[in-house]
């Protein structure tokens, strides 16, 4: 047993999502999202060096020393996965460790919107999870290919860098792949898959140009992809996708992209006021035959409105989603308010709304 494992099981005990090892601090760990210290001494740059290299592969070692960034995964067998990052600060090393559940958890268990559960039947196209980083993108995409491997019967391929959950071959056969350990990089492992007879492709994040584009082109011929963003909005995900190509393609991709496009859920995670723990807000966009004519037709602008009125096919706005966790006494004015994208809406929550300089 290494030595950090004692820091792990503490994170696991107090169900912690993160724990922070920073050269001259105390330790940390995130709970329920906010950071509390751990009892223990500061840690200096070599002893928690030791402490660090004790669990990294070798050659995660070289590239740390190379580069002063990496990631990889650590498993403790009976416990949990962990994705770790180490980087270079002013005071020496630092990591922080993102505990994965071993448990996937259903899209039901999750208590996802019905809608959710649903993608994972569709043949193909491009469905894409957004949010910022610790939103539970990561989560719901598990259940819902957790979904998937339990009632299809079909070839899965996993790209992440690292691994993150891990599927058991159920009805489906699953295959992780990760970048560095399993091919060089989300580009080669994406245009690789499309020879190994995949019918859904998850690709952990779509980084750049090269890797969006196969991603958007193995979801027009047939394939079911998902992938994930780092945008705040559906809509904002949709121009995201486009504005990375140069302007002479973008009337291209906007054509192939409102022929691919599924579903955009873009997430936030909350904290609960009601029960110890946290859930998430779900803005949910289904690409229905109104929302691709308007991505074909440059009308972005126009997807909320669209989204408004399609609440029979799933669709919710984030503000509708946060509301409704508000109504039900789950999550406070003050968090509605601070993530919510119409600030004006949830300003009558607050006690004592502040003044936004931002809205000046």
């Amino acid at each position: 047993m290494a030595k950090i494992d004692a820091f792990f099981q503490l994170m696991h005990d107090n169900k912690a999502s993160d724990l922070h090892l920073v050269s001259g601090q105390q330790p940390a760990i995130r709970i329920r999202g906010e950071i509390e210290r751990i009892k223990y001494d500061v840690l200096n740059n070599d002893t928690l060096k030791l402490l660090l290299y004790e669990i990294t592969p070798e050659h995660k070692i070289k590239q740390f020393e190379e580069t002063g960034d990496v990631d990889f995964a650590y498993e403790i067998p009976g416990l949990a996965r962990y994705r770790a990052n180490f980087f270079q600060q002013k005071y020496g090393i630092a990591a922080v460790f993102r505990e994965i559940p071993s448990k996937i958890l259903t899209c039901q268990e999750l208590g996802l919107p019905a809608v959710i559960s649903k993608l994972a039947a569709l043949p193909r196209g491009l469905i894409l999870v957004t949010g910022p980083t610790g939103s539970g993108k990561s989560t719901t995409l598990a259940a819902i290919i957790d979904e998937a491997n339990r009632t299809r019967k079909d070839h899965i391929i996993t790209i992440e860098d690292p691994i993150e959950f891990v599927h058991q071959s159920q009805s489906c056969i699953v295959n992780h792949r990760e970048v560095g350990i399993h091919t060089k990089t989300f580009t080669s492992a994406l245009r690789g898959a499309l020879r190994e007879d995949p019918d859904i492709i998850l690709v952990g994040e779509l980084r750049d140009l090269e890797t969006i584009s196969l991603a958007v082109e193995a979801a027009s011929t047939g394939h079911l992809v998902f992938g994930t963003l780092h945008t705040t909005s559906a809509p904002k995900t949709v121009d995201r996708i486009i504005e990375v190509f140069p302007s002479s393609e973008q009337m291209q991709i906007r054509s192939t992209l409102a022929d691919g496009l599924r579903a955009v859920i873009a997430q936030v995670l909350f904290k609960r006021i009601d029960v110890k723990g946290r859930c998430a807000a779900m803005e949910i966009l289904i690409a229905t035959a109104a929302v691709r004519n308007l991505i074909r037709e440059q009308k972005t602008f126009q997807i909320p409105s669209m989204m408004q009125t399609g609440k029979k096919y799933g669709m919710q706005l984030l503000d509708d989603a946060i509301m409704e966790l508000y109504n039900k006494g789950w999550i406070s004015g003050e968090d509605a308010y601070n993530k919510a994208n119409d600030k004006t809406k949830f300003r009558p929550l607050l006690k004592y709304p502040p003044t936004d300089f931002t809205e000046a």
